[in-house]
């Protein structure tokens, strides 16, 4: 079979796997878009509202429009419900939204680009290296970048734990499931203790109390004046992948296959991985690593969009925001006036799901090499 006949059929066996072309498909990821965005304000209309002092939602919006300088609505609130929905609310709420959807994403990118149904930045280690550096930072004092050292060292932390990933698990030029969750599962247990031993050996008492807080993930704490990195972190990784959706598409068919459709696949890879490291160790620095959201969403999406990234991938990001707001809302309530760390929640969520992809690739026999 010459090349270009292989190319040709390797393109017809991509797009029957992505379902482009189809009239149905379209229109079903247009209607789950319109949902979830509809479901996305009705999750920041509640995560305004409920807390220790509920605020009607009919009054939030009146808060809200009012801060932003239309006044349709008489102003009928306090002061204070003025400050706990747009100082202390507002950005938590839209942190969430933003780390949910960033999480969801670079599940969504990390999946495709090592060709695992399981692979999320929690379990691969790459949140535990975000982690890693963002906490050293704190440790000894570092600033050499200023207001961004905390973000450069997640970045740093989180490129260098993919790629000790990525190295661990690839032999023989091969990579199966089994072996890429567990070298991310070692790796993160090795940063994890050495971050531990960091906070145990320093004598920062209220520091590693707040920093062990934080290594649970959580939200709390944000401030507008915080709230623009991770927000254009998002703009960023979300742009970045969607312009290259197609090759995405393309290691659907294997690495083979988009070589021979002209995509240099470890130049690919080595690009993305910065990308998304970049991204992830922002959102860590921000919220803390929270687990869990980039394996969920893509799976779920998948479900009702198909595998065109052109399409997993914004509504992975609206169905990765929902989440993270509702689970941060639970975390505000459930044990109130206790906050228990969103990552407790989104973990309790996340391992049964991880489990049932163990047991549903096991079923189909999907331990082979991916990469």
């Amino acid at each position: 079979m010459t090349q270009a006949a292989t190319g040709t059929s390797t393109e017809r066996t991509v797009h029957q796997r992505k379902g482009t072309g189809s009239g149905t498909g379209r229109t079903r990821s247009a209607v789950t878009l319109l949902v979830l965005a509809a479901l996305l304000g009705v999750s920041v209309t509640a995560g305004l509202a409920i807390g220790s002092v509920h605020v009607p939602p009919g009054q939030v919006w009146g808060i809200v429009t009012h801060a932003l300088g239309a006044d349709w609505q008489q102003p009928d609130w306090s002061r204070a419900r003025e400050t706990i929905v747009v100082d202390v609310r507002a950005p938590r709420v839209l942190l969430g939204a933003v780390t949910g959807a960033g999480l969801a994403v670079i599940g969504t990118a990390l999946q495709a680009l090592v060709r695992n149904p399981l692979a999320e930045p929690y379990l691969l280690g790459v949140s535990s290296g975000a982690s890693l550096g963002a906490v050293s930072v704190i440790v000894f004092g570092v600033t050499l970048f200023g207001p961004f050292s905390l973000s450069v060292a997640a970045f740093v932390g989180a490129l260098g734990a993919l790629l000790l990933v990525y190295a661990t698990a690839r032999t023989g030029g091969r990579i199966t499931s089994s072996r890429l969750v567990l070298s991310g599962v070692a790796i993160a247990a090795v940063l994890t203790a050495v971050l531990d031993l960091l906070l145990l050996t320093t004598d920062r008492g209220n520091e590693t109390r707040a920093v062990l807080a934080w290594t649970l993930g959580g939200l709390g704490g944000v401030n507008w004046g915080t709230l623009w990195l991770p927000s254009t972190a998002l703009l960023l990784g979300v742009g970045v992948l969607m312009a290259q959706a197609r090759n995405l598409n393309l290691l659907l068919a294997g690495e083979e296959a988009a070589t021979t459709l002209g995509l240099d696949v470890a130049r690919f890879r080595a690009r993305l991985f910065v990308v998304l490291s970049l991204v992830t160790g922002v959102l860590v620095a921000a919220a803390g690593p929270i687990g869990f959201v980039g394996l969920m969403m893509p799976h779920i999406v998948r479900l009702f969009v198909g595998g065109d990234h052109r399409r997993v991938l914004p509504t992975a990001a609206l169905g990765g925001a929902v989440f993270l707001v509702w689970a941060d809302i639970a975390a505000r309530t459930i044990a109130a006036p206790m906050e228990i760390p969103v990552g407790v929640l989104t973990a309790l969520c996340g391992g049964p799901f991880f489990l049932w992809l163990m047991r549903r690739d096991a079923r189909r026999g999907t331990d082979r090499g991916v990469a």
